[in-house]
């Protein structure tokens, strides 16, 4: 009974609380969607009528920025100059002038279609030079002409009516290219016929079927129009008013215009530049019948809704609250009963749902203690005595801690104290060696001095770089990559920087490869090295007789490769072993006194190979020597790689390796490098492959030269005055060059080369100049010619290379004061650029310390690193003087 009451009010309620706001809100909203499809309707028709006139405003745009570049033409300029001056010339250079400008026309003409003829014309209107598109066809003047010589803009655009169709000129005034400001002087004028189909297209397109576009100009006369016999005639003046006063305001006018029959239409105008107009003109009924079906339909929801939801709301609260609360009120009341045997079915998952669960699981839980109640009172005594014995177990394993941590702590003293005179000791021969320099020795001695600088310089940074790998490690921040790595000349490389340390020390050192061996596998070069050395190193260091090797094998039922370094050194016992690979730790107190080191190499050499996909163990017996096992796994999975199966063929891959071939290429090359330098060093790099470029001083240049000579590659610098390689890039491309671009630049940084790419370039290569590098380039883009060869190595003994080399030392001091006056004035951008050159040209002649410096110093202005600014600066000074004095004491 309550239930049905309770149902009958909330019926009561809910139907008011509906409706009403419902026929509110429904007026509202059939005036809104009136009014918004309207604007809607009215706003698609705008972003039609706007993509008309872009469409047709890129059209002629585009064809403005080729007429201005055929306007810089040197054989154009050549010709007017040429006309102009003509009884000074003779024929024989007429015929070559007009052959080579008629090329270039035809070659415009073929690259882009929409242009059906290219002409000049003399300040008299005279037709000097014409080229069409249709093979017959001539023209002795132009229409337009004394417009030409009245108008003082540099381009023009003209609509002319032939044969009753609009057709479209673009000109451009041409000046003596030895002209002044004061006294400039007009040759002619460059005339470009257009096809009109893309400006036709645009008033052709029609966004209802009963659309009527137009363009008119500023006379009113309708040049183009989707209704032919409109075509050529003129609005009235009352009309070309009212369209230009309602132009590009967005808004719709409804009038009659009597060049559509006096016929009543929505009007839209909107100004295209140059003097014209695009209008469109529509329907009433057609550009708002889509809102008023919107109108209806709304209508009818909104009546539906009002009728139907108040039924629907009782239903769906009557069945998924009020039945719901019946059940579980009967529930509790048999809770209250004593009942726990009460269970609430659970086939929702909303709240109902969940309380129904958390109803459930309170009875459960008063279950539960209840029956804990029970057992405690019969188990009371038992659990103290299992309680107490717990504790004692904590007791024993804080015990055991405090002692661990007490070691642990030991340990860190034991390391930091190591660490100090490692740190120190370095430290001490690099300050005292500089100062002596600085203060007391002469010149002679000062090479010895610095090699023990640099000497210890490197042992320090060694041991800086462990701690921050051992840092990363213990961060899981250390980052692997993996790539393709050459077995055999990888394992040459380990002994070949092994092999010295052992002959020091009057050890013998062998190699042994197990046979077959993979020639490639995946993995990181760095990180294996690192593993490599720091195990063979360590058997060198600790080994004062006999010998050590390094075994080399591949298991193929687990694809891993295995390396095994044995010594005869002084060994370790079992417990020295199992400290082996702890941080901090060695063998003991006389190690680190007698050989030195942190403790650090072999915890990260065993991180590294686990990372690796292996790891590393020992196996040693005191003053018997020591086996390490490196494994590592090769990640050849779904890879095709050759099998090497004797030391025949893994000495010929090392030969192959070794062997260089100075191939001759045929080729026309053309170089943008505005750095002077930087031109005689490429000039000469490239005549050992018997190839003379041409040379571009920056981007401008290299994109006119392209355009004008047939050339085999081109290689790009990227940063360049008047214009940068990446902007002379995109304007090839978009000029239909199609030959090969290479990126020539110092910024060889991922999403720099990827931007590159996307310009157009074919391929990045690095300043400074890698010479496998560019050889693999030429092989790629250049024919062979190997009628001669000459050595690599004697290019950079001969005497014009160290010609051009001190030609860049001599201008260090001009750069030295470059930067301090660009420091002094504060212009960032300016010494941006400087320290891009620097790090370029500097890195090419082998000054790799000025190249660094400089290459910091721009990373340090690019991020806007203000604090480090005066210290990078000061490091290229210091880099550059350096360089000065080594010149002075030669």
């Amino acid at each position: 009974m309550n239930n049905n009451k309770l149902s009958v009010r909330l019926l009561w309620y809910i139907t008011p609380l509906v409706i009403i706001p419902m026929a509110i809100q429904g007026v509202f909203s059939l005036s809104n969607v009136t009014s918004s499809s309207e604007k809607q309707a009215e706003a698609i028709v705008t972003r039609f009528v706007e993509q008309q006139v872009s469409k047709s405003q890129n059209y002629t745009q585009l064809y403005s920025s080729i007429i201005e570049l055929l306007s810089a033409s040197p054989d154009l300029s050549q010709y007017l100059i040429y006309s102009y001056d003509e009884h000074n010339r003779p024929s024989k250079e007429r015929t070559k002038l007009v052959s080579a400008l008629v090329d270039e026309f035809g070659n415009y003409v073929d690259s882009f279609s929409h242009i059906l003829s290219i002409g000049v014309i003399n300040p008299q209107g005279e037709v000097l030079s014409y080229y069409p598109k249709a093979v017959l066809e001539t023209r002795e003047s132009y229409p337009f002409s004394e417009q030409l010589t009245n108008s003082r803009k540099q381009q023009n655009l003209f609509f002319v009516t032939e044969n009753d169709n609009t057709s479209i000129y673009l000109t451009y005034r041409l000046f003596d290219s030895r002209f002044t400001l004061d006294s400039p002087k007009v040759l002619g004028y460059l005339i470009f016929h257009i096809n009109n189909s893309e400006i036709a297209k645009s008033v052709a397109n029609n966004y209802f079927s009963d659309t009527v576009n137009f363009i008119m100009d500023s006379s009113g006369k309708i040049l183009f129009c989707n209704q032919v016999d409109i075509n050529n005639r003129y609005v009235s003046e009352f009309e070309l008013q009212l369209l230009k006063k309602t132009s590009n305001t967005g808004l719709f006018s409804q009038v009659a215009l009597r060049t559509l029959a006096d016929e009543k239409r929505m009007i839209l105008a909107h100004s295209m530049g140059n003097d014209l107009y695009f209008v469109t003109a529509l329907n009433k009924d057609s550009l708002y019948k889509a809102g008023k079906t919107i109108t209806m339909y709304t209508a009818l929801l909104i009546l539906a809704t009002a009728v139907f939801l108040p039924g629907i709301i009782f239903l769906v609260v009557r069945r998924m609250l009020l039945k719901p609360i019946e059940s579980l009120a009967e529930a509790s009341h048999k809770v209250g009963d004593g009942n726990l045997n009460v269970k609430l079915p659970i086939d929702r998952s909303d709240e109902l749902g969940m309380l129904f669960q958390d109803f459930n699981h309170m009875v459960n839980q008063i279950k539960q203690y209840q029956n804990e109640l029970l057992d405690y009172r019969e188990h009371l005594e038992e659990k103290v005595v299992t309680r107490t014995q717990a504790i004692a177990k904590i007791n024993k394993k804080l015990e055991k801690a405090i002692i661990e941590a007490e070691q642990a702590n030991h340990l860190k003293s034991r390391f930091l104290a190591n660490m100090s005179h490692e740190i120190r000791t370095p430290l001490t021969a690099i300050m005292g060696f500089t100062e002596t320099i600085l203060t007391q020795e002469s010149n002679n001695k000062k090479a010895k001095y610095l090699s023990t600088v640099l000497r210890n310089s490197k042992h320090l940074l060694e041991l800086i770089n462990n701690i921050l790998d051992l840092s990363k490690i213990e961060a899981d921040k250390l980052e692997v990559e993996t790539r393709a790595l050459e077995l055999i000349p990888f394992i040459n490389d380990i002994k070949s920087v092994i092999e010295p340390m052992a002959t020091d020390k009057k050890l013998t050192l062998s190699l042994n490869i197990e046979y077959p061996l993979p020639s490639i596998i995946h993995s990181d070069e760095t990180r294996l090295k690192q593993i490599l050395l720091n195990i063979c190193s360590n058997a060198v260091k600790f080994t004062e007789k006999g010998e050590v090797a390094l075994n080399v094998r591949y298991s193929p039922s687990t694809e891993k490769l295995i390396f095994t370094v044995i010594d005869s050194g002084i060994g370790m016992s079992q417990q020295e072993q199992e400290r082996a690979f702890k941080p901090f730790e060695q063998a003991d107190i006389s190690t680190t006194r007698k050989f030195g080191g942190t403790g650090l190499g072999l915890c990260i050499a065993k991180n590294l190979a686990q990372i690796l996909g292996g790891d590393i163990t020992v196996n040693s017996k005191l003053s018997e020597g020591s086996t390490f096992e490196i494994i590592v796994a090769t990640n050849n999975q779904n890879q095709q790689i050759t099998m090497i199966n004797s030391a025949d063929s893994a000495q010929a891959m090392l030969k192959e390796e070794h062997t260089t071939h100075a191939q001759q290429f045929e080729g026309n090359i053309l170089v943008a490098e505005d750095n002077k330098d930087n031109q005689d060093l490429i000039r000469l790099l490239l005549s050992q492959w018997g190839i003379s470029p041409d040379f571009a001083n920056n981007g401008a240049e290299a994109v006119e030269q392209a355009l004008t000579n047939d050339y085999d590659l081109i290689l790009m610098d990227m940063q360049m005055p008047v214009m940068g390689g990446l902007e002379a890039t995109e304007m090839l491309r978009n000029a239909a060059f199609d030959g090969p671009i290479v990126a020539l630049t110092a910024n060889v940084m991922k999403n720099d080369v990827d931007a590159y790419l996307e310009a157009g370039c074919n391929k990045a290569l690095a300043k400074p100049i890698d010479k496998s590098q560019l050889e693999q380039t030429l092989q790629q883009f250049l024919a062979l010619d190997r009628s001669s060869q000459q050595n690599w190595e004697e290019l950079f003994q001969g005497e014009r290379f160290k010609q051009i080399s001190s030609n860049y030392k001599a201008k260090l001091p001009n750069l030295l004061e470059q930067i301090a006056h660009l420091n002094e004035q504060q212009d960032l951008n300016e010494l941006l650029a400087l320290a891009h050159s620097i790090k370029g040209s500097a890195g090419c002649f082998g000054f790799n310390h000025i190249s660094d410096a400089a290459a910091e110093l721009e990373s340090c202005i690019r991020d806007h690193n203000e604090d480090g600014l005066d210290y990078h600066i000061l490091k290229l000074e210091q880099a550059i003087i350096f360089i000065l004095n080594l010149k002075e004491e030669d």
